[in-house]
């Protein structure tokens, strides 16, 4: 309902506009599977460009692609396909409902694009965080129970079920497909999706992305790969980045994922910004046991990043955060009104945003936890420089041979 009311509102050019057309006629009725109709996220921040300052070969463009990606899957697929024909000239491959085994219907929306139509350097794969008003996705997330990966520890169940898991069979490494499309298993799906596209571009690359539930499902894709020994897709893996992730498991299995990032060389970037909440549940204690098992891009209020073990306050609770925690909402509260004077117009802060960041008041970290903040840190964000030595190292060879050993 909030969707559409908020549709209702930018369709007929704001409040006063609607209430006269109430009385006039000629209320424009949104469409909800039109390329015009925006979620909640698309309401709070429009921005739908890319940053055309930030090139491919840029240390910031994987990141920033990675970061808008992981945006434009909270979108219907109309929507999704339009911005990335006609604004982002790049070619989509797919939106996607996938199937969950255990709830009996889709509840992983994903969404899959590559840069240019013919013989690709980059495809992404983003997966939809979760939506405040679908009970599907808050299922998915209050789960807090485990399931047991034989050789590999403890992973959130509600991720894994999201992700393709069998009832009955756990994770063979090979399915058989099922006749119904709309039945099909988010990880199976896309791991054949991206076998058919990459071996016909030997030099393509790919990279996983998602905010909230939507980055916690794109490391677990990763674990999934490495208990399946996938190392020729492992090979093609340009990065895992994740904006906003909840812990996933526990410290066996940070073990064992640290242990396969390295065996297999793959660059995982969880960003993390300021006070967000999310990052610090489920809660690193002696009875729930979720862990981190890397560091994270830590950006503050003024977006300067550094790489920290642990975010700070890292199971949001601490009472010596609770001052900080509100003066650094009001703060950027202030900031929203003049960050346009700073960033450009760009950055420019809607009334919705506004309001959503007077509840930060209210709640510390749930503002934070918004995607704007997010694409600002990928665009504004500093970087410490050894990491952008490294970035911009690892981006220059996306779709470039490896070197013989």
């Amino acid at each position: 309902m909030l969707k559409l009311w908020l549709n209702l509102l930018s369709r007929n050019g704001g409040f006063l506009k609607l209430f006269f057309k109430f009385f006039t006629g000629g209320v424009v009725r949104p469409d909800p599977s039109s390329a015009t109709f925006t979620s909640v996220v698309g309401c709070l921040d429009g921005r739908v460009e890319l940053d055309k300052s930030i090139r491919q070969g840029d240390r910031k463009y994987n990141a920033s692609l990675a970061m808008m990606a992981s945006k434009l899957s909270y979108e219907n697929a109309e929507f999704v396909h339009t911005i990335i024909r006609d604004h982002w000239n790049m070619e989509n491959l797919g939106f996607y409902n996938f199937w969950n085994d255990f709830q009996g219907q889709p509840s992983t929306q994903a969404i899959m694009f590559q840069d240019t139509k013919n013989n690709p350097n980059l495809i992404v794969v983003g997966f939809r965080g979760t939506d405040p008003f679908d009970p599907i996705a808050l299922g998915i997330d209050v789960d807090l129970s485990w399931i047991e990966l034989e050789g590999v520890g403890m992973a959130h169940s509600g991720f894994m079920k999201a992700l393709g898991l069998q009832k009955d069979k756990g994770w063979p490494k090979e399915i058989e497909k099922r006749s119904d499309p709309q039945q099909q298993y988010a990880y199976y799906e896309i791991r054949s999706k991206l076998r058919e596209i990459l071996q016909k571009n030997e030099r393509a690359k790919f990279i996983v992305t998602g905010h909230s539930l939507g980055g916690a499902l794109a490391i677990l894709f990763v674990t999934i790969l490495a208990m399946h020994e996938e190392a020729w897709l492992l090979d093609k893996l340009e990065g895992v980045y994740t904006f906003g992730q909840p812990r996933v498991g526990n410290k066996q299995f940070g073990y064992y994922m640290k242990e396969k990032l390295k065996e297999n060389d793959v660059r995982y970037l969880r960003y993390v910004y300021c006070n967000d909440i999310v990052p610090r549940v489920p809660y690193d204690d002696d009875s729930i046991f979720f862990e981190h098992f890397s560091p994270c891009l830590y950006y503050n209020m003024y977006y300067n990043g550094k790489v920290l073990g642990e975010e700070p306050n890292k199971n949001y609770f601490s009472p010596l955060w609770v001052i900080p925690k509100y003066l650094n909402a009001v703060l950027e509260l202030i900031r929203s009104f003049i960050i346009p004077y700073i960033g450009g117009s760009d950055y420019k802060e809607n009334w919705l945003m506004k309001m959503y960041r007077v509840l930060g008041l209210i709640i510390p970290g749930l503002a934070e936890h918004s995607l704007q903040d997010y694409v600002n840190i990928t665009r504004l964000g500093s970087l410490p420089m050894d990491l952008q030595n490294s970035l911009r190292h690892r981006n220059s060879k996306v779709g470039l041979p490896k070197k013989s050993q």
